[in-house]
């Protein structure tokens, strides 16, 4: 039986349709001049946790400590794709156009703007506790031995599943447990195929991202890394180290992925995160590749007839960090980076976590299957959880999950924890737009080799990167 999607799920739906546009030329709202309080401008991307999401909370519960006579935050949230994000704050940070204080940079972006002189160096004031800060996460703030960031949200790559499909299709286990392999899905998925009685609206065993855009990057890396062991495109200096050798066992590990439609949704090579989501939603695959604040709305929808894994392989990380403007003066720079010290600090964080996000800390996991304490945020501090609009739910994704297993403590922290980088480089958007270009090789009628996809990739990458 088809199962509709509830009102949170739409919300999340549209919300993603809206944020992955890629054909937007509205430009961003400009802050005001100064006033009486004096004002810190933060610059970020839509909350993907709606209206009135955790982020604006977080905003504030600031401005109501620092009071009537202090400092007021406001929030800017920038319109269109992240590529479109980021060129709205490189041409306004570079004109000075625009009177940002602090910047939410996706991970990948920390290494340009810092190279630019655009975010200026951190000193201990911003981050507090900076020990509890998962390693893996903290390694992205930094560029040439400086801190440039402290990490606000975290994101990684993890797998969703129906358990119903897996079920009625007698397939050998409905749960793919903490270790499960490529070739276990491949087997799960045979089992759903093979079964004479196909899910209503099945097309597909799984689905991703892999529109021509940095969802087909994250893809990318993440077969890279799951084929070639300690795998790495560039070093700690942004020059390139990879080999034709690697990426062809890396393009490999990919189309095996990829194979459509044995295994492969057949739009996936042209779908992004609203797209994926969607399909997997609708019931036309059985797995799907995404990330974690899509749990409480698929929770929403299926309850206990979906599960969640750790995703097979290698997961890539994602983000977002704050960094204070080269551009900002003195005075508001150190306020705003005692704005930045608030919103990542551990309560912060638990508070980020339990609206759906990925905290950055080690101690929010803490508590697997009770509630994270958040006092910054009162919508997230008792109840019910909120929806993808801000508004309140009836019920909230558990976080205890079949055979003891905490999601908090087993799923999402160890992923973070293990994941592995884009390439990091000030050079990262050619990097990204080559990979991009390269790969679509893959999703022709007619692809062309492994090894003639890995050279030409070989080649391309020299072209755009020192080493």
């Amino acid at each position: 039986m088809a199962r509709r999607l509830t009102a949170a799920a739409l919300s999340l739906l549209s919300l993603l349709a809206l944020t992955s546009c890629t054909g937007r030329d509205t430009p961003p709202e400009q802050p005001q001049g100064a006033a009486d309080p004096p004002r810190i401008v933060v610059a970020s991307g839509q909350d993907v946790t709606g209206k009135n999401g955790i982020r604006q909370q977080l905003i504030d519960a600031w401005n109501a400590r620092e009071g009537e006579g202090g400092y007021r935050a406001r929030l800017v949230e920038l319109p269109g794709s992240a590529d479109q994000q980021r060129s709205q704050l490189l041409g306004a940070l570079q004109s000075g156009s625009a009177e940002y204080d602090v910047v939410n940079l996706d991970v990948t972006w920390i290494p340009e703007f810092a190279e630019a002189g655009l975010v200026r160096p951190l000193t201990g004031a911003a981050v507090k506790a900076p020990g509890d800060i998962i390693e893996a996460v903290d390694r992205t703030s930094f560029w040439d031995g400086k801190r440039y960031a402290v990490p606000f949200n975290s994101d990684v790559g993890l797998l969703y599943y129906r358990k119903d499909h897996l079920r009625e299709a007698g397939a050998s286990q409905t749960e793919p447990g903490r270790a499960a392999t490529w070739a276990d899905l491949r087997d799960l998925i045979d089992a759903v195929n093979l079964d004479s009685t196909k899910p209503e609206n099945y097309k597909a065993g799984w689905t991703t991202q892999l529109a021509a855009y940095e969802g087909r990057t994250v893809n990318a890396i993440e077969a890279f890394a799951s084929a070639v062991p300690d795998f790495a495109l560039t070093d700690g200096d942004g020059r390139y180290t990879a080999d034709e050798a690697q990426l062809t066992a890396g393009v490999t590990e990919l189309r095996e992925r990829t194979q459509s439609p044995t295994y492969l949704l057949d739009e996936a090579s042209g779908s992004r995160e609203a797209e994926s989501l969607s399909a997997f939603a609708e019931g036309r695959t059985t797995f799907l590749r995404h990330w974690p604040y899509v749990y409480p709305a698929l929770y929403e929808t299926f309850k206990e007839e979906l599960g969640v894994a750790r995703l097979p392989g290698k997961a890539v990380l994602g983000g977002q960090n704050l960094a204070v403007t080269s551009n900002t003066s003195e005075q508001r720079a150190a306020k705003a980076a005692e704005l930045i010290a608030f919103l990542t600090d551990p309560d912060s964080e638990r508070c980020l976590l339990r609206a759906g996000f990925a905290a950055t800390r080690t101690s929010a996991y803490q508590n697997p299957g009770g509630t994270p304490e958040c006092r910054h945020a009162s919508v997230y501090s008792t109840g019910p959880s909120a929806s993808p609009t801000g508004e309140s739910a009836e019920v909230r994704a558990p976080d205890g999950l079949a055979g003891g297993v905490s999601y908090s403590r087993d799923i999402l922290l160890p992923s973070l924890s293990e994941a592995v980088q884009r390439p990091r480089t000030p050079l990262y958007g050619a990097v990204t737009q080559t990979l991009i270009t390269e790969l679509g090789a893959l999703y022709r009628s007619r692809p062309p080799r492994d090894a003639e996809v890995a050279k030409n990739l070989d080649e391309a990458l020299r072209e755009v990167l020192p080493g």
